[in-house]
């Protein structure tokens, strides 16, 4: 990932045929598949990638349990196929994860093992394993951290769980190799338009130099999440049929001792009808999520007390070591694009997951709505619209056997460490470590993340803030805020270093980071 290689690129394409703004799932998506079907494309993040919702998800690729109770089958199905699909094209980020519903009344069992084999026969030949009723010995063997007092049996079934951000740097990875530019740190600030007030390409500034270039392009997407309104905005359009209504959901990252399992448990109905999952994430708990109302879309959104003791109150409820506010390491907070028919006041759990593609008057495309586990359809289907409306050369999609960027074979790498994520590029960070004396060295004593990784980042992994490095490249802010703030200050010299900035450079990016991993804690 040549950062100046790119800008050259960039200045040097008259057309491009897609540009994409907004570098989450959504987004680099669509370049990967525009990309890939052979269309000049080129995507712009004003921050890093994935620095939004797409790296603060619940770390599961999965059909929706909740989506088949709600009787929303087509989603469902929609999203096992996708799940299949992405265990055969990133196997080194995908891991087939057993989970565990326990269940404190006789019929629950029944009932939940009766809607799981459905589930089961909706995955097809694409499915992870059966689902199975297991009693209340085996329950508790494979969950001893569960409360017995009542405990009737359990429901295991299995889903997929990944590591989010890294999917969106292999995702972006992959577009570069189909030869698109793909850019952090370049913000659209306006839409270009023809005579006829068509969109025909985008004002893009690039944050680190100020300079701002015109791109032309054939088709320009939308594809900002929950930011997507300020793009609307640009584009002029006062009133869209479809209206985001953003939902924050919340996580809280717990030490590895309150599971002691490599099981996930499932809590399909907490006490206001949401559900709640605890799951083993890179040697830590995450446990999440919730599903709060949000007005205004921000980058760092804050978790709200309520949220926070409304996990730490359902946990009590299930787990005989239940975790107290001191024992949470990290607090991170997503929002949901949520897609809404105007004037629909549902709340926001019950509004559809489903993705929706407006078109505008302008020609502008934009994507909203959807989730991570269906990002590579929802692609799809936003591209083969853009080929309709703007009567461009069909060409077909072939992303549903692209092996994205880092996949390795069934044979190769499954590195028990953390490091299992850099699949096929193992090799070039390992290597990186021999030739460069010290880099083997720890970021810190209580976690195996090393300088070469820092390096590593910033010269193969567009980089390029403190930041990007501790909370995406490597995910030391979501796993424990306080060790990614003692860690600042060193990683802000290795990239001042790489970067030929000075010292003085160094302890501002350090202090910017330790302020904003400070809103990771919370308060006891």
């Amino acid at each position: 990932m040549d950062r100046d290689l790119l800008i050259t690129q960039l200045k040097e394409t008259a057309l491009f045929d897609f540009v994409i703004i907004g570098g989450g799932a959504s987004g680099l998506g669509i370049a990967v598949d525009a990309a890939s079907r052979g269309y000049k494309t080129g995507l712009f993040e004003s921050v890093d990638f994935a620095k939004g919702t797409s790296s603060r998800s619940t770390k599961l690729i999965h059909g929706g349990v909740r989506y088949l109770a709600q009787g929303n089958i087509a989603l469902v199905m929609e999203a096992l196929k996708e799940r299949g699909l992405l265990l055969k094209n990133a196997r080194h980020l995908f891991k087939n994860q057993m989970f565990i519903i326990p269940n404190y009344k006789w019929w629950q069992g029944l009932y939940y093992a009766f809607g799981l084999k459905v589930y089961d026969v909706l995955s097809g030949r694409l499915s992870l394993g059966k689902s199975r009723l297991i009693g209340k010995e085996k329950t508790q063997i494979t969950i001893p951290v569960l409360k017995t007092k009542n405990l009737q049996n359990g429901v295991s079934y299995q889903d997929g769980q990944f590591d989010d951000s890294r999917l969106a740097l292999n995702l972006a990875q992959t577009a570069l190799r189909h030869h698109a530019v793909v850019l952090n740190y370049f913000k659209v600030v306006d839409l270009l338009k023809d005579e006829a007030n068509k969109v025909c390409g985008v004002k893009v500034l690039d944050i680190e130099t100020n300079r701002i270039h015109d791109i032309k392009s054939k088709v320009v997407i939308n594809a900002t999440g929950v930011f997507a309104n300020t793009i609307l905005k640009l584009n002029g359009r006062e009133r869209e049929p479809l209206k985001i209504v953003p939902s924050q959901g919340i996580h809280l990252v717990l030490d590895a001792s309150f599971l002691q399992s490599d099981t996930a448990i499932m809590i399909p109905k907490t006490s206001d009808g949401r559900v709640l999952f605890i799951i083993p994430w890179h040697g830590k708990v995450v446990v999440g999520t919730t599903d709060t109302p949000n007005v205004k879309p921000k980058y760092e959104p804050k978790p709200l007390t309520e949220e926070i003791e409304f996990i730490l109150t359902t946990c009590k409820t299930y787990l005989r070591k239940a975790p107290e506010r001191k024992d949470v390491l990290s607090v991170f907070v997503g929002l949901r694009p949520l897609v809404a028919p105007s004037g629909d006041k549902s709340v926001t759990k019950e509004i559809s997951r489903g993705h929706k593609i407006i078109v505008s008057e302008t020609g502008l495309l934009s994507l909203v709505g959807g989730k991570w586990t269906t990002y590579r359809k929802m692609a799809e289907d936003t591209v083969d619209k853009a080929i309709v409306e703007h009567q461009l050369e069909a060409k077909p999609c072939v992303t549903e056997h692209l092996s994205l960027f880092g996949n390795v074979s069934e044979n190769a790498l499954k590195s028990p460490s953390h490091r299992y994520v850099y699949g096929s590029d193992l090799l070039t960070l390992e290597t990186l470590e021999k030739k460069v004396k010290g880099s083997a060295e720890k970021l810190h004593p209580k976690y195996d993340y090393t300088v070469s990784e820092v390096i590593f980042a910033i010269t193969n992994e567009m980089a390029r803030t403190v930041e990007d490095i501790l909370a995406r490249r490597i995910r030391l802010l979501f796993l424990d805020a306080q060790a990614a703030i003692d860690v600042a200050p060193k990683v802000a010299g290795i990239l001042a270093e790489i970067l030929q900035k000075d010292l003085t450079w160094a302890k501002e990016k350090a202090d910017e980071f330790i302020v904003l991993a400070k809103g990771y804690l919370i308060e006891q």
